[in-house]
C-alpha cells in the first residue's frame, strides 16, 4: 500500500510518466423491441426483454496528472490481451517515454511473463526494460485511480444497453474524446502518513 501511496507523491515527467491501468468486463445487450423515445413529460422507455450478445473486456489506461485516458474493448482479457495492451501503451501512446511507472492490481495476467507469452523474447525484453510496475495490495485495488475513471465511464457511457462490440467502441471513443478535451485529472491527497493513522489496524501491532 505504501509503495503506491508514495508513488503518487513523486514528481512525474514526460520521460517517466505515471499511468494507472485497470480492467473490467461488460455484457453486450441488444433490445428485442425498439425503445420508445423520450418526449415532454415522459422518459425514454424500453422493454424489459433483451438479448445477451456476449461480453467485452475493457482495458483502461489513465494518466491522472495530465488528465488523459484511453479505453479499449476486446473480446477477451487473457495474458496475451494484457501484453498487447501494454505494447500499445509503450510503443504507440508513449513511444518517447524512457520508463513508465505503471499502477495495476495483482491479477495473474498482469505479469512480465505475459509479455513473453505474446512476443518474441527480444521485443518482450525491450518492453520490460521500459516498465516499472507497482501493484496495489490484495483487497486494496481502491488505491488505483484508474478505478475512479472506470466508475465514471460506467455511469456516463455504459449505463444503457449496447448490442455490439462496434457500438460499444463508438460510444467509448466519444466519451474519452470529451474527457480528454477537458483534461479531467485526479489530485490524490491520501498519503502514507494518513494511512498510518486512519488504517493503523492494517499494520502489525508494535
Amino acid at each position: 500500500m505504501e509503495d503506491v501511496l508514495d508513488l503518487y507523491t513523486q514528481v512525474h515527467t514526460a520521460e517517466e510518466p505515471l499511468i494507472c491501468m485497470d480492467e473490467a468486463s461488460r455484457q453486450l445487450l441488444r433490445d428485442l423491441e425498439p425503445p420508445i423515445a423520450m418526449k415532454p413529460g415522459q422518459p425514454r422507455r424500453e422493454d424489459y426483454h433483451y438479448e445477451r450478445r456476449g461480453t467485452q473486456a475493457l482495458f483502461i489506461f489513465f494518466d491522472p496528472i495530465r488528465g488523459w485516458r484511453e479505453v479499449h474493448n476486446r473480446d477477451s482479457r487473457m495474458a496475451v490481451d494484457w501484453a498487447e495492451e501494454i505494447a500499445w501503451l509503450l510503443e504507440v501512446a508513449y513511444p518517447q517515454a524512457r520508463k513508465i511507472k505503471l499502477v495495476c492490481d495483482n491479477l495473474n495476467t498482469h505479469a512480465i511473463g505475459s509479455l513473453y507469452k505474446a512476443f518474441e523474447p527480444e521485443r518482450a525484453r525491450s518492453l520490460v526494460r521500459r516498465l516499472d510496475i507497482h501493484y496495489t495490495p490484495r483487497n486494496g485495488s481502491w488505491l488505483n485511480v484508474a478505478e475512479i475513471e472506470l466508475s465514471v465511464l460506467a455511469r456516463q457511457c455504459l449505463d444503457r444497453r449496447l448490442g455490439s462490440a462496434a457500438e460499444m467502441k463508438q460510444e467509448i471513443t466519444a466519451w474519452q474524446t470529451e474527457r480528454n478535451a477537458t483534461q479531467s485529472a485526479v489530485t490524490w491527497r491520501f498519503t502514507t502518513a494518513n494511512a498510518r493513522i486512519k488504517l493503523r489496524h492494517l499494520y502489525p501491532p508494535v
